[in-house]
């Protein structure tokens, strides 16, 4: 029973509750990632709807869908619905907060991956309509989701299916996808919501258990393991198992940054087909070292040619600090790779230049991008089961060092 208890809520309710944070935080990557390549609300889209809207255009039943876009504006003002009216672009739009996720990034200086070296150490905060009243006014906002029409304007509005997604950022905008792809992830998976309450559960459980078997001699040795089992939770902090615990944050860091690297390689895939970037051709011809060779273009939602250009060594403009490197860590290549540079482009340019489309990803990644990503996912999830054998270790190695000492004092 005792060993029931610390199981389940020592083990497994945390565990639980580790899991549904990690998945919260995919779905919101995820969801972020598939909003930026919706097209940009501007002035040009808004009355192509109110066209389409005036010639009949509109579903029939319910509220007329504008189709899905994000945009970019600043903070104007609050309703009490609860929503709030973004401008920007040329135009006043009011988002409906009902249903709606909304976050706050916290500031970054800079551009790229942020200045703190763990992903999730700043992690966007989701926020309530409380806090969000306090914002001030002209605070920069993104929102991506669907239009519909009400009251005779269209708004972005929200359904349990397709949430709109709000983030409420400070810095550049083109540096807004990056650092929320990169942030967007928890830093302590264990110390979740759920593990407050099922530390407390247990606690009480395992205190029960002592008390109602302290009034029996016979059962003593049940007593001492319920009380010794409160502070399970503590054996990792103890030595000499907090040596694996050090061990166990090392590579839990080491895993996150992994898992961050993964995520940003893939950022400019999503603009390209399967057969597209990251695929090696049949045909044409070879490069040659040195040489720098257009592979793919594809437009993107505001009509401009978005690539990329392989090159086996890194373009001048990389150095200058005019092309950014999406992963500073790697600054060498293994034999046989090229550096991939994405940007804009024009026929008649060698190298890509920054899309006027803020979310759209310019910079360098080393080596085949999906082939990068693969590695370092399957890099960070063996050392996260490495470093959990490794916490387990310093458990029973604790465990251990408890019985031995036990034994001689009773």
């Amino acid at each position: 029973m005792i060993a029931g208890i610390v199981l389940f809520c020592y083990g497994l309710a945390p565990l639980a509750g580790a899991l549904a944070k990690r998945y919260s935080w995919f779905r919101f990557r995820s969801r972020f990632s598939e909003l930026r390549l919706h097209p940009i609300m501007d002035s040009r889209a808004y009355w192509q709807m109110e066209a389409g809207r005036q010639a009949g255009g509109a579903q029939a039943g319910g509220a007329p869908m504008g189709g899905a876009f994000r945009f970019i504006g600043e903070l104007e003002s609050l309703s009490d619905e609860p929503a709030l009216w973004v401008r920007g672009e040329g135009l006043l739009v009011p988002v409906s907060l009902k249903n709606a996720e909304t976050y706050l990034l916290p500031a970054q200086s800079g551009e790229g991956i942020p200045e703190t070296s763990d992903p999730g150490e700043e992690a966007p905060e989701k926020i309530r309509w409380e806090k969000i009243a306090a914002l001030a006014e002209g605070t920069k906002v993104f929102v991506g989701g669907k239009m519909a029409l009400q009251d005779g304007r269209w708004c972005f509005v929200s359904t349990k299916e397709s949430p709109s997604v709000v983030i409420f950022y400070d810095g550049p905008d083109h540096s807004l996808a990056t650092k929320a792809i990169w942030a967007g992830r928890h830093r302590g998976e264990y110390f979740n919501p759920i593990t407050p309450y099922a530390l407390i559960i247990g606690a009480l459980c395992l205190l029960f258990v002592a008390a109602a078997y302290l009034p029996r001699p016979a059962f003593r040795p049940t007593v001492l393991v319920s009380v010794v089992a409160l502070f399970v939770p503590l054996f990792p902090l103890v030595p000499p198992g907090l040596l694996f615990t050090v061990a166990y944050r090392r590579l839990t860091w080491r895993s996150r940054m992994l898992r961050a690297y993964s995520d940003l390689a893939k950022l400019p895939l999503r603009y390209f087909a399967e057969e597209g970037c990251g695929r090696q051709r049949r045909s044409g011809p070879r490069r040659k070292a040195g040489d720098s060779l257009l592979r793919e273009r594809r437009a993107l939602p505001n009509g401009e040619l978005y690539g990329f250009a392989c090159s086996a060594k890194l373009p001048p403009e990389v150095h200058e600090g005019k092309i950014p490197m999406l992963i500073p860590e790697i600054t060498e290549l293994g034999e046989g790779e090229s550096w991939h540079i994405f940007g804009a482009m024009r026929p008649s340019d060698l190298l890509p230049f920054r899309p006027k489309d803020p979310f759209a990803t310019f910079g360098v990644l080393p080596g085949n991008p999906r082939s990068f990503a693969l590695r370092c996912a399957a890099k960070a999830y063996a050392l996260e089961t490495v470093a959990w054998l490794m916490m387990l270790a310093g458990i029973a190695l604790n465990v251990f060092f408890l019985r031995l000492v036990l034994s001689v004092l009773l």
